[in-house]
């Protein structure tokens, strides 16, 4: 069992703390860690639904997630991340699983793209995905295009 609770929200649904964890967390890992200056508040939060994953009231766990034509012609998911002081804990894969299946309860679609970190292909591979781009630079990191269907 999972000591993680998660829920789903849309963006006028989250709390301002909620927001501010959520915002803090991005901006810890892709900004600061990753050591990459790039626009994280890009007016798209407004459009996706929210998974969040708490343990003992903070925030670990997070992405977002668009229906088709939001982000990408599929469904997408973006913004994955888990708290570097709890990564010991391998939730990274449950947020994964628990993105895919909110994907197709909320937006009844199975076929999904994302970008991703290159170096984070094998992960999203254990999850169905498949490379579908030959790798190209975002924000100065090396990405590649990866499918579900």
């Amino acid at each position: 069992m999972s000591l993680v609770k998660w829920q789903i929200k849309r963006f006028n649904e989250l709390s301002l703390l909620e927001l501010y964890s959520l915002l803090q967390l991005r901006s810890e890992v892709f900004v600061v860690e990753q050591n990459c200056v790039y626009q994280d508040i890009d007016g798209k939060d407004e459009k996706a639904i929210h998974l969040l994953g708490e343990m003992d009231g903070e925030l670990v766990a997070y992405a977002r997630l668009f229906k088709p034509n939001d982000y990408f012609e599929q469904a997408s998911i973006g913004r994955v991340i888990v708290k570097p002081t709890r990564r010991e804990l391998k939730i990274g894969h449950e947020l994964m699983y628990q993105a895919v299946n909110a994907v197709k309860t909320h937006f009844h679609e199975t076929k999904i793209t994302i970008s991703a970190q290159l170096y984070l292909k094998k992960f999203y591979q254990t999850h169905g995905f498949v490379q579908t781009s030959e790798m190209y630079l975002e924000d100065d990191i090396p990405h590649i295009e990866m499918k579900k269907d």
